[in-house]
């Protein structure tokens, strides 16, 4: 872990950089944020050592670059639209889109935990597992349940 010195110093040499890298690829104040606070706490935590300064900054450039991308192309932000466009077009919002929302938010606590953290956070079931401290079976177990009834729910087949 770095000191509190090296990230102040780090944050005031390269937190402009960073923003502009994040504006030109999210193009949205909150999300910039949210990456650049991602990559000073990927740099807070790393023990990578930089061999001079242009390095450091490179890793700076690497590490943003490919958070904004993972943003980019997680399901969430892929399945989803922003509010100005639902102002701007409130047909925008599929119907289909609100029930399985509402049949999901129906779901007993324990179904909705895993299929928030399965398919909208993208963890794998292992990785689950290890997050609410269950066995690994159960969290199987837990995604068939809630497909189940969700399939229930919204009707049949066609959301399979």
């Amino acid at each position: 872990m770095r000191s509190e010195q090296e990230v102040n110093r780090a944050i005031e040499q390269y937190a402009d950089t960073i923003r502009r890298l994040c504006m030109i690829h999210l193009k949205n104040y909150a999300d910039t944020e949210d990456i650049f606070q991602t990559v000073f706490l990927k740099y807070v935590l790393s023990s990578v050592l930089f061999e001079n300064e242009e390095h450091e900054k490179a890793w700076f450039i690497r590490v943003t670059i490919n958070a904004c991308r993972d943003l980019l192309k997680s399901f969430f932000r892929s399945h989803t639209i922003s509010l100005e466009e639902m102002i701007d077009q409130p047909a925008a919002l599929p119907a289909d889109h609100q029930e399985v929302l509402d049949a999901v938010l129906s779901l007993p606590q324990k179904y909705r935990d895993v299929v928030y953290l399965h398919y909208f956070e993208e963890y794998t079931a292992p990785q689950i597992s290890h997050i609410l401290g269950k066995n690994v079976n159960t969290v199987y177990t837990l995604l068939t349940r809630s497909k189940h009834l969700l399939r229930e729910k919204l009707g049949g087949a066609e959301y399979e």
